[in-house]
């Protein structure tokens, strides 16, 4: 058992991460690299090295695995005043290394939780091979069980699974096969492959995907798996699940690939550094489909709703017409214990759609119909919302026949919560999309914390398609908070009353007033809005 530290950690102390890695003397990848992807992520690393090596941007020339016994002093040392929330591996150089640090691991994990990334570097991009048969043999066996995360690239997934060159396993199969040796999430690097798109294959409790984005053409690429490993870590550190973190690292590494530059006669090195998080067209896209992307799609964006109010019968969708809401949302939930089939119910529901739409059609307006997009699309509709849920549960079939209304004009709107949410409403080129919650709400039992006007804001710069504003907003001032943070609309449910006609006016007062505000500037990145692994969060004011 470690001692106990005899000083607290300050309040204003960045989160800690370990990187057990190799030095890189020409000061591309390894240790260097991971140095700028974490700080530029605005945490702090203590750099410990289990190998040195003798390169320069054309080769490897010597690999030297530090004895154990004196990685596991570095470690030691840390473990007594400088305890981490994430460690993160790269070149370790020997099982006996490989071993010292699992030991280590235990032991800070008897004392408070500790991510582990795992970046098995196990040859270089020259050619040079890090990793023997016994170091492989205690990846799979000692490391893969005590995983967080693990990034390998193409060929180091294959060679973890003892797979050979030639194997035609798809990356999604590989991926759940080191899941099953004992790794929480995987994403499977696609840096590698020889695609128009950068692709990497994600695998995680809270999702799975291709997440994408158009491939930086640049033979300057030295540290980049380096630096995508890292920029996970840091973000792990600072309280996101994993499936944010690998949104926050592809996009560390992209702007990093775009930063790099020549030096010597080989591959120049990445570049990360601070600003990467508001650069909107570093967001990725995530995938619904199995099948990786091969193209970069876009769409006109569209309007701004303003006031987007959210009712439950086409009664209140024409009282709304009548106050002059021009974007609307019906959502008619099913009465508990009646089935989806019931006659009755069908008729019912399609009678509203039907009665909303032709209300909505006379006053030129948008009215998006939530839940219920099958029926939604044989009554007319040509606006439909959708929550994760749904799209998750979307066949084949259903994701066709919704493309194919998209491409008939059809508008859609979706609701995300989350980074990886944002990511995989972009991959749909939505007319708009939804951040919630911004205040804690009770219409909806979500683990979500509140986003707050810092990730709405956030959201609003960074998302490809209007952004409205949802959850918890109960009075006119915090509908004008919402506009003044960027947001293109505010959704209203329970504070339109019993009667729109007389509180509809104030709403969209409120909301003019928001516009004629100064918009602050987003934030450098948006918090967490789940707890992580590595740090519990705490939610906004």
């Amino acid at each position: 058992m470690f001692p106990t530290p005899s000083l607290p950690s300050l309040p204003s102390s960045p989160p800690i991460v370990w990187s057990v890695a190799g030095t890189d003397s020409g000061g591309g990848a390894g240790l260097a690299a991971d140095a700028r992807a974490v700080h530029a992520l605005g945490v702090h690393l203590c750099p410990v090295p289990a190998a040195i090596t003798a390169q320069n941007s054309q080769a490897v020339t010597l690999v030297h695995a530090l004895d154990a016994s004196v990685l596991q002093a570095q470690l030691d040392a840390l473990a007594h005043d400088l305890p981490p929330r994430v460690i993160k591996t790269g070149l370790l150089g020997s099982a006996a290394n490989a071993r010292a640090l699992a030991r280590t691991l235990d032991r800070l994990r008897q004392r408070a939780p500790v991510a582990l990334v795992l970046d098995p570097v196990l040859r270089a991009s020259t050619g040079a091979a890090f990793a023997d048969k016994e170091l492989l043999r205690v990846y799979r066996d000692e490391l893969l069980p005590r995983a967080c995360v693990i990034t390998p690239n193409r060929r180091e997934a294959q060679a973890l699974l003892g797979l050979p060159d030639a194997d035609t396993s798809s990356v999604p199969e590989q991926a759940l096969a080191l899941q099953a040796l004992g790794a929480a999430s995987v994403c499977i690097t696609g840096g590698d492959a020889a695609e128009r798109l950068a692709n990497d294959w994600l695998h995680s409790p809270h999702a799975s995907g291709w997440l994408s984005l158009p491939r930086v053409a640049s033979v300057h690429h030295h540290g980049s798996g380096c630096t995508f490993a890292s920029a996970l870590a840091a973000a792990l550190a600072l309280g996101f699940v994993s499936a944010d973190a690998a949104v926050l690292a592809k996009m560390l590494s992209t702007h990093a690939l775009r930063q790099s530059y020549p030096l010597g006669q080989g591959a120049g090195p990445v570049c990360a550094s601070a600003g990467f998080g508001t650069d909107p067209t570093l967001l990725p896209r995530l995938s619904l489909e199995p099948t990786a992307p091969t193209d970069w799609p876009q769409r006109q964006r569209a309007q701004s709703p303003g006031v987007y109010a959210i009712v439950d019968s086409a009664q209140r969708v024409r009282q709304c017409l009548s106050a002059g809401v021009r974007t609307l949302q019906l959502r008619i939930k099913r009465p508990a214990g009646l089935a989806a089939t019931d006659p009755a119910w069908i008729e019912h529901l399609s009678g509203e759609i039907r009665a909303a739409q032709a209300a909505a059609q006379t006053h030129k307006a948008t009215l998006y119909i939530n839940d219920h997009w099958q029926l939604a699309l044989e009554q007319g509709a040509r606006a439909l919302h959708l929550g994760q849920e749904d799209l998750l549960a979307l066949s084949a079939a259903d994701r066709a026949r919704l493309a194919q209304a998209r491409a008939d004009g059809v508008a859609l709107g979706l609701s995300t919560h989350s980074l990886w949410e944002l990511c995989r409403a972009a991959a749909l080129l939505p007319d708009a999309i939804a951040c919630g919650p911004v205040w804690p709400t009770r219409s909806k039992d979500m683990p979500w914390h509140p986003q707050g006007q810092d990730n709405l804001a956030w959201w609003a710069h960074m998302a490809p398609a209007p952004v409205l504003a949802i959850g918890g907003i109960l009075t006119p001032e915090q509908l004008a908070q919402t506009a003044r943070s960027g947001a293109a609309g505010g959704c209203v449910l329970r504070g339109l009353g019993t009667d729109p006609a007389l509180s509809l006016p104030h709403w969209l007062a409120a909301w003019e007033r928001g516009l004629q505000a100064a918009r602050p500037a987003p934030p450098d990145l948006p918090h967490p809005s789940l707890p992580g692994p590595a740090a519990p969060i705490t939610p906004p004011d």
